[in-house]
């Protein structure tokens, strides 16, 4: 596949930050191994700037949040998000993960990443409390390592290509 198909392509897999895709288009078109395309993609955000990695962190949406809610995710995250039940939330529960969101990000001045897929609502209340109580240079890991499994779901999701 050519730069300009692959970058159209896999342009998502990395929330908001079709770099990613860009950065690895010229060594990776002929990759068609997920898990090989998923390594490349993940080494290229590893080794980039603090500041990039931090831009990438923050362009993931609060979980159950006002862009849920307004219907302002992308369609990967809307599907993340709906198959652990987010998206079904009971106003005590959304009530919750807005506080949690908030005392997050006051924290971190991030949001809470978390590859949700295969988790539930309790699952991710749990995690989000527990997080809470690390330092910033752990959850800053923590989210990369989040983002990098989400980015691995996506692409196993596209397959070797569109």
């Amino acid at each position: 596949m050519d730069r300009h198909d692959f970058i159209a392509c896999y342009a998502g897999v990395y929330e908001h930050s079709p770099w990613v895709a860009q950065h690895v288009a010229a060594f990776a078109a002929d990759i068609d191994d997920s898990g090989r395309l998923a390594e490349l993609m993940a080494d290229c955000v590893d080794n980039a700037a603090t500041e990039q990695q931090l831009k990438l962190i923050r362009a993931h949406p609060d979980l159950a949040g006002k862009a849920q809610i307004a219907g302002d995710l992308t369609e990967d995250s809307t599907e993340e998000q709906a198959s652990a039940g987010l998206d079904q939330c009971s106003k005590v529960e959304y009530e919750r993960f807005q506080a949690l969101n908030d005392a997050y990000k006051e924290k971190f001045g991030f949001p809470f990443v978390m590859a949700v897929r295969r988790s539930n609502r309790a699952e991710i209340l749990e995690a989000f409390s527990a997080r809470l109580k690390n330092d910033y240079d752990t959850e800053f890991e923590t989210a990369l390592v989040e983002i990098h499994k989400i980015a691995r779901l996506r692409l196993d999701a596209i397959g070797s290509g569109p």
